[in-house]
C-alpha cells in the first residue's frame, strides 16, 4: 500500500488532531512511497532501526519517535546516526505518542488493563488516565508478583497504605506526577511506568500505594496490537521487535 494511504488511516484511527503533544505524530521521516513491510517497536532507537534494515522493512512504527519539545534540534551525535540510517535505507519513521496512549482499543492504557486483567470503571483525562477495580482484593505485594509474571519485570512498589487494594488507576509511561491527583480521587493504588525521588514522599503523605511497573514494560502492548491490526486490515507484513529496556 502507499504510505499516504497508511498515514491517512492511522492518523484518523488514532485521532491525532485531538492532541497537543510533545512531539509530532504521524510521519516523522519520509522514505519509500510503497509499504510492504513494517517493523514496530516502543522506541526508535538505533537498535530498532538496525533491525528494520536487517529485515528489509519499508517503515518503522513506534510510540517514541523524535523531535521532542525542549530537545536539542541540532542533527549531531546519535540523532545524526539514526537519521542517516533511515535516510540511507529509505525507511519511513512513523510515531504516535499521546494518541497511542489514549486509544480506547489499541492504546497503551487500554492494553495494559487487558494484560493485567483490570476491570475498567472510568476513563479520564481524554483517555490518558484509567480507573478500575480488582476482581479480588489484594495487597500491593501480591499485585507486584502478578505484574512481574505478566510484564516480565519486577515492579518497584511503595506500600503506603499497609492495607488491601480494591480500586486503582493507571497511566503508562512516565506519569508518576499524576499520583497526587489520583490520590484525591480516593483511589487505593496507582500504576505507572517510572518513579522519582519525590514519589515516595507523595505516596506516603497522600496514603496511596504506588506500583512502578516500567516505562517500556507498560508501553509495549499498544504499538504491538496496532501493528497486528494493520497487518490484518491491509495484508501487510508487520513484525514487532522488542528491544529490551529495564526502565
Amino acid at each position: 500500500m502507499q504510505i499516504s494511504e497508511l498515514l491517512n488511516y492511522t492518523n484518523s484511527l488514532l485521532n491525532t488532531n485531538a492532541f497537543t503533544d510533545y512531539s509530532p505524530n504521524g510521519l516523522q521521516v519520509s522514505g519509500k512511497s510503497e509499504i510492504k513491510k513494517i517493523i514496530t517497536g516502543v522506541t526508535a532507537c538505533q537498535a530498532l532501526i538496525d533491525e528494520a534494515v536487517k529485515r528489509d522493512a519499508d517503515a518503522v512504527l513506534v510510540h517514541h519517535g523524535y523531535f521532542w519539545k525542549g530537545e536539542d534540534p541540532c542533527v549531531t551525535g546519535i540523532m545524526r546516526q539514526r537519521l542517516s540510517t533511515l535516510l540511507q535505507h529509505n525507511i519511513n519513521l512513523i510515531a504516535y505518542h499521546l494518541p497511542l496512549d489514549a486509544h480506547p482499543k489499541y492504546g497503551n492504557n487500554a492494553q495494559l488493563g487487558r494484560v493485567l486483567d483490570l476491570n475498567v470503571t472510568d476513563i479520564l483525562n481524554d483517555g490518558l488516565l484509567y480507573v478500575g477495580e480488582l476482581a479480588q482484593v489484594q495487597d500491593v505485594h501480591q499485585l507486584s508478583q502478578q505484574f512481574n509474571k505478566k510484564l516480565n519485570r519486577q515492579p518497584q512498589i511503595i506500600d503506603a497504605r499497609k492495607a488491601p487494594i480494591k480500586t486503582l488507576a493507571w497511566c503508562t509511561g512516565a506519569a508518576q506526577d499524576l499520583l497526587a491527583s489520583v490520590a484525591e480521587l480516593g483511589i487505593d493504588a496507582f500504576i505507572s511506568g517510572e518513579i522519582s525521588e519525590r514519589t515516595f514522599h507523595i505516596a506516603n503523605e497522600y496514603n496511596i500505594d504506588y506500583i512502578c511497573a516500567g516505562h517500556h514494560a507498560t508501553e509495549m502492548f499498544g504499538i504491538k496490537v496496532l501493528g497486528e491490526h494493520l497487518a490484518e486490515k491491509f495484508n501487510l507484513n508487520v513484525e514487532f521487535v522488542d528491544i529490551v529496556n529495564p526502565i
